[in-house]
């Protein structure tokens, strides 16, 4: 039996997945503690691990930023990662020096993860990176991260990456370089030595990213220790026990069904995407379904004859029903889309979302609407071109295909154990 710490930021879409690993690394007779924000506690309990709070300025999630491209990168940073990591170090720190501790998995943002694997490797437990965002690494063969573009192909595309690179590394990010070199002196001893700090994965132990390779940039330079084992949630593996509405009976096949939810986290503002896309699908012959992500119904716009709504649904269960998902581009129903092989329409521009909008493009499993607020028109015209045109489903079944094939959770639990066993 090992014992791991496994570590979240405060946020539905970051502690989702690493509860996912959570559960299976207990199930697999590992002693497990986990260290997130208190609003996660009954949850954390009741997957099995044990609670680890985060300290002062860690507790809770920033409020979201309406930024976009570098300035939503620089807001990130400062909110996810610079912030919070005294508040992240510090009881990790405690909880390694409390115990025994066999492997520390960290999401991505956890910059206190980042820290530690400046640590001499003979004074610390190994480092998994788990990456629950598209992949950051910088490469000459992509541009960088948080502009939404596509790698390109050739020396000019490699040329336009490289120059893009340095002058986000050099020039944008400069005054975000220095700040998250200084924390990390500050708190660990070590700063970041000239290395960009998206790219602290590098250190990492292992690097776990939580795709698969069909659904990301290639990169000729890519670490070691680098592994796809694709998403850790898994329809298949999670029977919902989600009530469904009385009219679910409805989605019978006779009309494709039009799915379009802003999430659980992005859903303040209903006139973003899903009041535009009921405007847009109004007088289309498709059943639109709206999920408000656990908002109340009255927070939506007026319901057009052909939309029905909840405030949660099944998906292991609609995703199979549906013709077109509608989405803001969150990391993780990007791929319980693609499980089912269902093809995307996606409109996000803040946070991590143009990256994912951009892989949905490059991957030939959607649409890609380049914005956050998107035109009713526009929603429109996507979801006839999707419908009307096939390669987009194949596109999608492909990449589902490649999903239901990664070893998931369990291959990422065996490559720690053999990691261990090497100790």
């Amino acid at each position: 039996m090992a014992s791991v710490i496994v570590c979240s930021g405060p946020h539905d879409g970051h502690v989702s997945p690493m509860l996912g690993v959570a559960r299976q690394l207990i199930g697999r007779g590992h002693r497990v503690r986990f260290l997130t924000g208190p609003k996660y506690q009954d949850a954390v309990k009741a997957s099995g691990a044990e609670f680890l709070p985060l300290g002062p300025g860690a507790e809770e999630p920033p409020e979201n930023s309406d930024a976009s491209g570098l300035q939503a990168i620089r807001d990130g940073v400062k909110a996810l990662v610079i912030d919070p990591a005294r508040g992240q170090y510090l009881p990790l720190a405690a909880a390694i020096a409390d115990e025994p501790t066999d492997a520390v998995l960290a999401e991505i943002s956890f910059m206190a993860a980042s820290i530690l694997t400046r640590q001499p490797r003979a004074g610390r437990p190994p480092v998994i990176a788990c990456g629950i965002l598209p992949l950051t690494l910088s490469s000459p063969d992509c541009a960088p991260f948080g502009l939404g573009l596509p790698p390109g192909s050739g020396p000019a595309s490699r040329l336009r990456n490289r120059a893009l690179n340095w002058l986000v590394a050099n020039v944008a990010l400069k005054d975000t370089q220095r700040q998250v070199d200084q924390r990390m002196r500050e708190l660990g001893g070590v700063g970041l030595n000239g290395d960009f700090f998206l790219d602290w994965a590098r250190n990492a132990d292992l690097f776990a990213q939580f795709t698969v390779e069909e659904f990301e940039y290639p990169r000729s330079d890519a670490p070691d220790n680098l592994r796809f084992f694709g998403p850790m949630s898994r329809h298949a593996a999670s029977a919902s026990v989600t009530p469904k509405p009385d009219w679910w009976g409805e989605l019978d096949g006779s009309r494709p069904v039009v799915y379009v939810t802003q999430g659980t986290v992005s859903n303040e503002d209903f006139t973003a995407l899903v009041g535009p896309t009921l405007e847009g699908l109004a007088g289309e012959d498709v059943t639109v379904v709206v999920s408000t992500g656990r908002r109340p119904l009255g927070a939506l716009p007026p319901l057009p004859a052909n939309a029905r709504a909840a405030e949660f649904l099944p998906d292991a269960e609609l995703l199979p029903k549906v013709a077109v998902y509608i989405t803001n581009g969150g990391y993780g129903g990007l791929h319980y889309a693609m499980e089912s092989g269902v093809p995307i329409v996606v409109a996000g521009d803040t946070e991590d979302k143009p990256e994912g909008a951009a892989r949905v493009a490059w991957a030939g499993v959607g649409i890609n609407l380049r914005t956050g607020r998107p035109k009713p028109e526009a929603i429109r015209d996507a979801v006839r071109k999707v419908l009307g045109d096939g390669r987009y489903g194949a596109g999608s079944r492909r990449i589902g295909a490649a999903i239901k094939a990664s070893p998931g959770v369990d291959g990422l639990i065996e490559e720690m154990e053999a990691m261990l066993r090497k100790e």
